[in-house]
């Protein structure tokens, strides 16, 4: 369920379609600090984008359920993290994971750290 195999098999996204929206993904990653995948809706993505507000925080945020190519990005993040949902959260061109992860560092006081390193708050 909800797989990119299920998205192969359903004819919903090519393997052309799928390189093309994991090299965007990938180039977004790489030419930002800190990067969010959201969706508007999505009260764990709301959590997470408060938390960075609260702290300063500079990040690039893609909504998917704005993006002419968010299913496909969403396959391709899938693909790449093992992780189909939103939030989708890299600092340092590294995956951190979702809400859980983001606000399990916070609460080890690691996130704040990673933030800094990267340049996305001051240190």
């Amino acid at each position: 369920m909800g797989s990119v195999m299920s998205l192969f098999s359903s004819g919903k996204i090519s393997k052309e379609e799928l390189e093309t929206a994991l090299n965007k993904a990938k180039g977004i990653v790489s030419s930002n600090p800190v990067v969010v995948f959201s969706k508007t809706y999505c009260g764990y993505c709301q959590r997470v984008k408060q938390l960075f507000t609260q702290l300063g925080a500079t990040y690039k945020l893609l909504e998917l359920d704005e993006e002419n190519d968010g299913s496909k990005i969403q396959a391709a993040l899938l693909e790449w993290t093992g992780q189909r949902t939103v939030p989708n959260v890299f600092i340092g061109g590294k995956h951190i994971g979702g809400c859980d992860a983001v606000m399990e560092k916070h609460q080890g006081g690691k996130l704040v750290p990673l933030l800094a390193d990267v340049g996305a708050i001051a240190g």
